[in-house]
């Protein structure tokens, strides 16, 4: 093991910090993991603790080293892979935050985004930056915090602060401060980046008056940017790979050309569908967004975001006490032979893809006196699937053609029942890897390629595996049953929402 080299993966996610070790046989060597706290300060606004994010980041790295028994002199890369669209603002001097994170999934600038797009300004952000006005995106929660922390904007139009997502913050502190950069892949979910020109944009800054001087450069998602600190692990470790966690699962998962598709299932559900060299404008109201960038070579994907994936089980587990463990769910959906007409839309934070409506809220159809914690269990898993299944339609619209098989990861992927039941929906076979932990590896991947520990994404594309496939097995008359009912349910949540914005 001395001479052997090895790539540490930081994942770091909504609700915890991992660090993987890999070896340059792609295997995990060593795992940790620690969750932190969330925090719900009003309704529909989520955060989190800048400085909890980096010291559980920290621990978790060195507590892999520790695990697999090596000195961080072997580590030849560092990768980084982080949740997105989470919003950090913080002082260069001193390096502390100003506020605590806004998270992706929170809500607060809803306001902004709605008197944007009723100045006529979606279609200015959506043609340069392949997104929506949505409060899903960096962008208005960062001019949420210039114009609410006060003396804010005037001390970043000096140039004494810092903007950037949860990738540009580790990288700050690993580094101690010598870098404050990003990729393409977190530039393009800010609403701040044009896609075209691989860049910030002026124009759409002027609109939300943020200071450029806030902002990161943009690099690479594999070179090797800087060192870590050699304090922090006890050896100065390249830094070379960075990846929003959805395009560095769609790296791991190896959907390295045009068409090929993956759905990550974690505490939302994000699906990708590559699309070459060029940007690919919705129709179907779904997001462009660049997927990397590796030298000169750029690549574009449809993104289709659904903010309920596993959040819905941790509500049963959290919210109703339904289970203990997440995934006791599998075993209580089983004891009941179907939905029994239950059918549950979890628009707890509103709707994603294909529909963004933010007003939209949660609801339970077709209960009856003998509906029990069975059918709310199983239609708690179905709706992961309904919901994905209509992101990944919406993108064969867009593209033109028919998906031939979905990759699948994320924490929910492990569950055999619902990995079935979206196979039966789609239609189209549903492919496990064998490595499973496909955001690391993807970020792993790309730090990899920049120091040379693989040497193409041929290589890469061939170190992919399939550890299970699910072919669909539903006859279409019952499949057909379950959509109808499933759309009915999504059409009285849609109307519900605009009589709300009517009454409001």
């Amino acid at each position: 093991m001395h001479g052997e080299r090895f790539i540490l993966a930081l994942d770091q996610g909504t609700t915890s910090s991992r660090a993987l070790l890999f070896d340059a046989e792609a295997r995990v060597r060593a795992t940790a993991q620690r969750e932190f706290r969330q925090y719900f300060p009003r309704p529909g606004w989520v955060e989190h603790d800048a400085e909890e994010i980096w010291a559980s980041q920290l621990a978790v790295a060195a507590e892999v080293l520790q695990q697999a028994g090596i000195s961080a002199r072997q580590v030849a890369a560092i990768g980084i892979a982080n949740q997105r669209e989470t919003t950090l603002l913080w002082d260069r001097a001193s390096g502390r935050p100003l506020a605590p994170a806004i998270v992706w999934q929170d809500r607060r600038s809803e306001p902004l985004c709605a008197a944007l797009r009723a100045a006529g300004y979606e279609p200015r952000f959506q043609e340069a930056t392949g997104l929506l006005l949505d409060p899903y995106f960096s962008g208005t929660k960062l001019a949420w915090l210039l114009e609410h922390l006060p003396g804010a904007r005037a001390a970043a139009r000096r140039g004494d602060l810092a903007f950037g997502t949860v990738d540009s913050w580790l990288v700050w502190k690993l580094s101690q401060g010598r870098l404050h950069l990003t990729d393409p892949s977190n530039a393009s979910r800010t609403l701040l980046f044009n896609l075209e020109r691989g860049a910030w944009d002026q124009a759409l800054l002027d609109i939300l008056d943020i200071p450029p001087q806030l902002l990161p450069e943009v690099r690479s998602s594999s070179e090797i940017y800087g060192e870590c600190a050699e304090e922090w692990l006890g050896a100065a470790i390249p830094i070379a790979g960075i990846a929003g966690d959805q395009q560095a699962a769609t790296f791991g998962q190896a959907c390295l050309y045009p068409g090929m598709a993956k759905n990550t299932y974690g505490t939302g559900c994000f699906a990708m569908l590559n699309c070459g060299a060029a940007p690919l404008r919705s129709r179907q109201r779904l997001l462009a967004t660049a997927l990397w960038r590796i030298g000169e070579t750029r690549a574009y994907a449809l993104e289709g975001s659904v903010f309920m994936g596993g959040a819905t089980v941790q509500w049963l587990r959290d919210g109703l006490g339904l289970i203990a463990t997440a995934p006791e769910v599998e075993t209580l959906a089983a004891s009941v032979p179907d939905n029994g007409g239950v059918y549950l839309v979890p628009a707890f934070t509103g709707l994603g893809a294909p529909h963004w409506q933010a007003n939209a809220r949660a609801a339970i159809f077709g209960m009856s006196r003998g509906s029990n914690r069975g059918h709310l269990a199983r239609a708690a898993l179905e709706a992961i699937a309904y919901q994905s299944a209509d992101v990944l339609w919406a993108m064969e619209r867009d593209a033109g053609l028919r998906l031939t098989e979905l990759r699948v990861d994320g924490g929910a992927a492990r569950n055999d029942a619902l990995m079935q039941f979206q196979a039966d929906i789609l239609g189209v076979p549903v492919l496990r890897p064998q490595v499973t932990e496909t955001t690391a590896l993807g970020t792993a991947f790309l730090a990899g390629l920049a120091v040379g520990l693989w040497s193409s994404t041929d290589e890469i594309a061939r170190n992919w595996a399939a550890e299970r496939r699910f072919e669909p097995a539903m006859g279409e008359a019952r499949r057909a049953e379950l959509l109808a009912g499933w759309r009915l349910a999504l059409d009285q949540t849609l109307a519900w929402a605009a009589c709300q914005v009517q009454v409001s």
